[in-house]
C-alpha cells in the first residue's frame, strides 16, 4: 500500500492508496481541493470539516446530475447554481453540526 500526501485548502493530508494509484489520488484530491476552495471563497472559512462536507455534497450533486443525464454534462453550468447550492449546503452543514454536537 502506498501513501500519498495531498494538499487540500493549503493543508497536507496523508492518504493511503493501492500501489500504482498515486497519480489518480493526486488528481482526485486536486479536483476536491478546487471545490473546497470554491466553497471557501463563497462562504468564507467556516472550518475544514464544514468546508469538506459542503464540497463533498457539491461533488455528489454533480455526480447525481451526470447520472441523471446518462453521463452527459448538466445543461446548466455549476457556477450558475452556486448561490442556491451554497445556501442549501450551509443549511445541511448547520444541521449536521447540530446533530454532531448532540452526540
Amino acid at each position: 500500500m502506498a501513501t500519498v500526501t495531498v494538499e487540500i485548502n493549503g493543508r497536507p493530508y496523508a492518504v493511503g492508496c493501492a500501489d500504482g494509484q498515486e497519480e489518480r489520488v493526486r488528481t482526485l484530491a486536486s479536483q476536491f481541493d478546487g471545490h473546497v476552495r470554491q466553497v471557501a471563497g463563497e462562504v468564507g472559512h467556516v472550518g475544514d470539516i464544514r468546508l469538506f462536507l459542503m464540497a463533498g455534497l457539491m461533488l455528489a450533486d454533480e455526480l447525481h446530475e451526470a447520472r441523471a443525464n446518462g453521463g452527459a454534462a448538466p445543461a446548466s453550468s455549476a457556477a450558475a447554481n452556486t448561490d442556491g447550492v451554497a445556501e442549501a449546503l450551509n443549511a445541511v452543514a448547520a444541521r449536521l453540526e447540530k446533530i454532531a454536537q448532540g452526540l
